[in-house]
């Protein structure tokens, strides 16, 4: 017996279950994006939620869940007449998983009506299936950004497209979104972040009670599913009961003038781009005044959908982590621009301005001096310096065309990307390319004796789709931290640039290894991973100082590489060796340069200054690796993109 855990049994998760509950009032809200740690209940209470939410009447035998009432005029089973048959059936759940195919979401040519009927017809996706449920989409983060871009486009416009394979179907699909992410496996863009209504940070409880409610709840539930169900019946039912009522009242529910300039200032206050925020805002003010059982939108109402609606649209940068300040939010609802200045408290004057640092104490010296002693300029020890704005970067690719995980780098095969033509198999065929199939076989139908509807088809009439499209690199960055890096100006300008190659292999959807070396050793301060969020935490901390293990940071970089080739054999990597090309500790610099013969790579030329020992071009040519002087960066970038079109080997 398949019996759902109930949504009223989750425990804690307050502004979860208000968001969800939300978006049950009034799908106008957009959806929510549930963002939390491992084993917090995310999918739990998000598939919980279906089982609370109304019944749908249908048009009998539609695939596309029509209303009677109110039918899709452009529906692929249509058309239907209003007012006729209805068939009650609950609300969908649709789960997408991670792996899923453009023609598994949008739909696509039903293949066997073709091949054996000869007609052409649409075998609707799971966009038509969530129509008017719930489309919920576990690590949403990970999903494919074509495939990401897609679902999210249907969601704002309430209708899915299907343009392809000489198929053009339009339908209605309209759902509550729901997705779920854990941010240590990479962040979603920004633009995409905007496109969900809502947004939940989920922790788990620290308080020792509430964790161990929620232990005995779930104990209860699998020892018997249907008495645990049953002893939460009554509520459930309750909940159902007030998400219908909410829904029935939302229309009356009155948003004054002065609420809405409220929720505009608001938005205002905390800048956000474009005016999304203002419509979502205003639609979860109105479903929660609904929620609560009022019939005008009150400040209360204002303040909820604030708190949920803002917090991922003020994550600007994409090194930037989500959040919301609520004094400001405060503030702005009482109406206190937070520039006015605060009230004189008797002490009178102006208040003291913020140091230019940030706050981080008394800048280090201009000029660290030479390397003595594993020390910069004989003494002062470590040092961190701040880092300036990413800035734009060259693309640089993998030479050749690879087959992995698809990103927005280097050539590639993949089973994803854009139709480029098609080819006779040379093994089992796992993608065919069915017009490319019913062209071969359509001239030897006759001769074949076709008697029927149906196509004869022979084994050498199949072809497949060529597909071609980009796909993601681990990049490693290997960066000296030692003595000779620590001039403040210097390594502000080494961090800025690093910083921004990070930015970079975000937008390219690339995992990101960061490899540092100074002293004796070389670390790996951040393994391969998926958040760039975390390679920038450690990078702006990065202290500098000691001696220049250059040997030792390009052998850990070819250990690393090789445990990834074995975890992912089809990554390519890229190297990216951040140095002057000074080398003052003890190591074999060409037999560790020897490890990575074969990777492609950059080096970053850090050296500066009249005299130039040209130590990191030599790197480079041991490396087979392209240089790229630091200082001349920005220039290159221009003279590059003039020269190839932006692209780079």
């Amino acid at each position: 017996m398949n019996v759902a855990y109930p949504f009223s049994a989750v425990v804690g998760l307050d502004d979860l279950k208000l968001a969800l509950l939300l978006n049950a009032v009034s799908p106008r809200v957009g959806g929510v994006l549930v963002r939390g740690e491992k084993g917090t209940a995310k999918s739990t209470i998000v598939r919980a939620l279906a089982a609370q939410l109304p019944a749908v009447d249908t048009v009998p035998g539609c695939r596309f869940a029509c209303d009677p009432a109110a039918p899709d005029p452009s529906c692929p089973d249509g058309p239907h007449d209003a007012g006729g048959p209805s068939e009650r059936r609950p609300s969908a759940l649709v789960e997408l998983p991670v792996g899923a195919s453009e023609d598994r979401l949008a739909g696509a040519l039903d293949v066997e009506r073709a091949l054996t009927e000869g007609v052409k017809a649409f075998e609707p996706g799971l966009l038509a299936a969530a129509h008017r449920g719930v489309l919920y989409v576990d690590e949403v983060n990970l999903l494919h950004d074509h495939l990401v871009d897609l679902l999210l486009d249907a969601a704002a416009l309430g209708t899915c497209y299907v343009e392809r394979e000489s198929v053009s179907v339009r339908h209605a699909a309209r759902f509550l979104l729901v997705g779920t992410m854990n941010p240590e496996e990479g962040e979603l863009r920004p633009q995409l972040l905007d496109r969900f209504g809502l947004t939940v940070e989920v922790r788990a409880t620290r308080d020792p009670k509430e964790r161990a409610e929620v232990v005995r709840r779930r104990l209860a539930f699998e020892a018997d599913p249907a008495a645990f169900t049953a002893r939460w019946e009554n509520a459930e039912a309750e909940l159902a009961e007030r998400i219908a009522a909410a829904r029935e009242r939302l229309a009356g529910v009155r948003l004054p003038d002065e609420r809405l300039e409220q929720i505009a200032a608001v938005c205002a206050g905390f800048e956000v781009d474009g005016l999304r925020a203002d419509l979502v805002t205003a639609s979860a003010a109105l479903a929660h005044a609904a929620w609560r059982g009022g019939d005008e939108v009150t400040d209360e109402d204002v303040r909820a959908a604030a708190r949920l609606s803002l917090p991922h649209r003020r994550r600007r940068d994409p090194f930037d982590a989500p959040g919301l300040d609520e004094s400001l939010l405060d503030e702005l609802l009482d109406g206190t621009s937070p520039e006015d200045p605060p009230p004189d408290g008797g002490g009178g004057g102006e208040p003291p301005a913020p140091p230019e640092d940030g706050g981080r104490g008394p800048a280090p010296s201009e000029d660290a001096g030479p390397e003595q002693d594993g020390r910069p300029g004989g003494g002062g020890g470590e040092r961190v310096a701040s880092a300036a704005a990413p800035h734009a970067v060259p693309l640089l690719e993998v030479p050749g065309v690879g087959e992995g995980a698809a990103g927005r780098r280097s050539r590639s095969r993949t089973a994803r990307g854009r139709v480029t033509g098609a080819r006779r198999p040379a093994a089992r065929v796992r993608d065919p390319h069915v017009v490319a199939t019913l062209l071969a076989a359509a001239p030897r139908q006759r001769a074949r004796g076709r008697s029927g509807a149906g196509l004869v088809l022979r084994p050498d009439d199949l072809r497949e789709a060529v597909r071609e499209g980009r796909e993601g690199n681990l990049v490693l960055f290997v960066v000296d931290a030692s003595g000779s890096m620590a001039a403040r100006r210097r390594m502000t300008t080494v961090k800025t640039a690093v910083l921004s190659l990070l930015l970079d292999a975000y937008q390219r959807r690339d995992k990101i290894g960061l490899i540092t070396f100074r002293g004796r050793t070389a670390e790996l301060v951040l393994p391969p991973t998926s958040s760039v969020e975390a390679g920038a935490a450690r990078l702006r901390a990065l202290p500098t100082g000691g001696r220049t293990p250059l040997a030792a940071g390009l052998a850990r970089a070819a250990e690393v590489l090789r445990a990834e080739r074995l975890r992912d054999p089809a990554r390519r990597p890229l190297l990216v060796v951040v140095t002057d090309g000074r080398a003052t500790a003890e190591g074999d610099v060409d037999r560790a340069a020897g490890l990575l013969a074969g990777t492609a790579g950059i080096v970053v030329d850090c050296e500066d200054g009249p005299v130039r020992l040209g130590l990191a071009g030599r790197l480079a040519a041991r490396l087979g690796a392209r240089l790229v002087p630091l200082g001349d960066l920005d220039g290159i970038i221009r003279a590059h993109r003039g020269r190839d079109g932006g692209k780079a080997a």
